[in-house]
């Protein structure tokens, strides 16, 4: 797994940089699975304010991008707290990728139904 972290409009110290490696690889868990079918996930974060004179408001920004065995998956996120931002984002991508993951756990069972009832012969083959 490779992470690039990127900061806008501000420094990255090393505690958000632990902060954020620590919240990506909660998400490796479900890329584990994605990794051993073939490919290296590849995922870019980026963090930082929106400008540079706001004192009030949602101005921190993050923003995820996970390329893996040819699928995408996006999030962005605007916070007043930079590691509640960075939370926020992480249950997204979390989000984004189980409902992945249950779309093609669904379309394989609704397919085997399929083949098992044509077999049966409850079923035609074609309609």
């Amino acid at each position: 797994m490779q992470i690039n972290l990127l900061g806008e409009n501000m420094e990255i110290t090393p505690a958000i940089h632990d902060y954020v490696v620590r919240r990506v690889t909660n998400l490796g868990k479900l890329l584990a699975e994605m990794e051993k079918r073939g490919g290296e996930a590849k995922i870019l974060f980026e963090v930082g304010k929106s400008t540079k004179h706001h004192k009030r408001g949602e101005f921190f920004h993050s923003d995820c991008s996970i390329q893996i065995d040819g699928k995408n998956f996006y999030a962005s996120v605007d916070r007043e707290d930079l590691y509640d931002a960075i939370d926020s984002l992480k249950e997204k991508l979390f989000s984004e990728i189980t409902k992945s993951k249950k779309r093609k756990q669904t379309l394989f069972y609704r397919g085997a139904r399929r083949i098992k009832n044509v077999l049966k012969g409850l079923a035609p083959w074609r309609k």
